[in-house]
């Protein structure tokens, strides 16, 4: 018995005996089944393959996402089966298991599941995808399972220990609501919560109040993902222990607090792994909702090379931060990895025979060898406060956090022309606005033009898994009209995201930097402080050899680390600025 999908696919002309051959040298190569071998050889979408399948085989073809399974129907197959075979169970209805397959001519898969369950099988068609998203949703990792069975666990209970607080602010009992988080039950489940969200590696974790539901949402390579939905009774407690593990004060509801963990756990390799959280609660229409961001040593790249540069831009930016003086900004929105530069920067050009101060809100890593200052706007401690005290403690390089208003940029710009090298960041959408934005700040122009001599503009998109990325069969058009030249664009093999355990079956697994470094030329200057646009300067930039956001971005689909979506979510072509 076994799989005849591929005589099917054969059968039905979506594949020829040749793509056949190499089908299945790919999947022995590769020990996957023949649907993703097919999938990832580009050689038919899994939406074709699964139609196809329906044809031939008369079974209905159908979209998981529309489906609710029951947990008494999931408990029928262990996770590492569904795994193992790529299938979801559906429904049960008396003796009869509907199962949702990649495969259905797989007899031996139908025959095992028949073995386990004690049912008759009735095979139903979806898409790979669809398995691997249903199984992440329903399955989850092992310390998903883990929270879900806590949450069983307290619901089931007779005498819950979890109190439901009212929505009066007045009529809250606070030393009930301590009580209530001091519970092992939602200690159990805040901590698991957090092992999970480290384990997977994201970067910050969201609790989330609505009116009829507490969502748990992680953000995974700039990605947030739904991973949880918690009945209300959770809420106040479960938001309380975030509070008072952070140090905040569990009375204040009304307004918003920042607080700090710093948690240890155990890997499933034996190693501990310390990891520092800085949490925000804000108060929304339906209770607090609190953001736990996670600051992991482990994830900080201070190796330039790592984050992304292009040759020709690393070569540029490494002789830029070795100057004596002068500003080096990097730009890009929030969560765009301008802080890791910034530290791999720094760290660079760390030794014994420089001072090196910052000024950040708030320190994220500490790196030995550096004064680093945490800003506090509360006693009077802002940047540029902070900036005039580093001039008295005979600085070499100072790094500033955000240039967000003039006196900071103005006391920055007059370091810059008494011998300090300044590092700082600018929320602008590119190198050359940059400029733009510090004039809007009424900085004069023969100061930027004199004291700026480089900016990096910056984005971030996710990698794609090696292990499950698939050709993407574009057509030149296409390729020329994302920025690709008429010439390059029939050479360019772009891949696109599949899914699979390595990633969490999302197709990505980590970021990579999408870099633009505009150097402060002469020519550049001139147009400076001729007051042209932000347009001209960008031009005679990329005259010049700059490497755009859009050009970065196209190299990286070029190499294969990336996908055409990716890039065109975080640039825009070079023609449209």
């Amino acid at each position: 018995m076994g799989s005849n999908l591929g005589e099917l696919l054969v059968q039905e002309k979506l594949l020829d005996k040749e793509q056949l051959k190499e089908v299945q040298d790919f999947q022995k190569k590769n020990d996957v089944s023949t649907g993703t071998a097919v999938v990832s050889l580009g050689y038919i979408s899994e939406e074709d393959m699964a139609q196809a399948l329906s044809r031939q085989l008369g079974y209905p073809y159908i979209n998981l996402d529309q489906f609710e399974v029951y947990p008494d129907v999931i408990s029928l197959i262990p996770v590492e089966i569904a795994k193992k075979y790529l299938i979801m169970p559906i429904h049960r209805i008396r003796s009869f298991l509907t199962l949702a397959m990649v495969d259905p001519t797989d007899l031996d898969v139908i025959e095992d599941i028949r073995f386990r369950t004690g049912l008759s099988i009735q095979p139903v068609i979806a898409s790979e995808t669809g398995i691997t998203n249903a199984i992440k949703k329903y399955y989850g990792s092992s310390d998903s399972l883990r929270v879900k069975q806590i949450v069983d666990e307290i619901e089931q209970a007779e005498d819950t220990t979890v109190n439901i607080i009212e929505e009066d602010e007045e009529d809250y009992d606070i030393e009930e609501l301590v009580h209530s988080t001091e519970e092992a039950p939602i200690i159990t489940l805040v901590n698991t919560v957090f092992i999970d969200a480290i384990k997977k590696g994201a970067s910050d974790v969201h609790f989330e109040p609505y009116e009829k539901a507490f969502r748990v949402r992680y953000r995974l390579d700039g990605t947030l993902y739904e991973m949880m939905n918690l009945a209300m009774k959770f809420k106040n407690p479960v938001i309380s222990r975030v509070k008072i593990l952070s140090n905040m004060d569990i009375a204040e509801k009304r307004l918003p607090q920042d607080g700090r963990i710093k948690m240890r756990i155990k890997l499933e390799n034996g190693n501990k792994k310390e990891v520092d959280m800085r949490v925000s609660s804000v108060p929304t229409i339906f209770g607090e909702k609190v953001v736990v961001r996670i600051l992991d040593k482990s994830m900080l790249k201070l190796n330039m090379e790592e984050l992304g540069f292009e040759k020709e831009s690393l070569e540029l930016f490494k002789q830029g931060i070795k100057r004596p003086w002068g500003i080096v900004l990097v730009t890009g929105p929030t969560g765009s990895g301008k802080t890791n530069t910034l530290y791999s920067a720094i760290s660079t050009i760390n030794s014994m025979e420089k001072n090196i101060m910052t000024a950040e809100d708030p320190v994220e890593f500490y790196i030995p060898g550096i004064n680093q200052v945490n800003i506090r706007d509360e006693i009077g401690l802002n940047f540029s406060t902070s900036l005039r005290s580093f001039l008295r403690q005979d600085p070499d390089i100072m790094l500033v956090g955000e240039m967000r208003d003039f006196e900071t940029v103005d006391i920055a710009i007059k370091a810059a022309l008494t011998g300090h090298l300044v590092f700082s960041t600018v929320h602008t959408n590119d190198a050359a606005s940059t400029i733009t934005r510090l004039v809007n700040m009424n900085v004069e122009t023969f100061l930027v033009a004199d004291s700026v001599f480089m900016i990096v503009a910056q984005r971030l998109v996710r990698r794609l898994c090696k292990k499950c990325r698939a050709k993407h069969n574009l057509t030149t058009e296409t390729l020329v009209d994302i920025g690709y030249t008429a010439k390059e664009a029939p050479k360019v093999k772009a891949y696109k995201p599949v899914g699979c355990n390595v990633c969490h079956n999302t197709g990505y697994k980590g970021r990579v930097g999408l870099f633009e470094v505009m150097e402060v030329s002469d020519e550049i200057k001139d147009i400076i402080l001729a007051k042209a646009h932000s347009k001209e300067i960008k031009k005679k930039a990329i005259e010049q050899g700059m490497i755009t956001l859009r050009r970065s971005g196209l190299l990286k689909i070029k190499e294969g680390i990336t996908s055409i979506e990716e890039v065109l979510r975080e640039t825009v072509r070079d023609t449209e600025v």
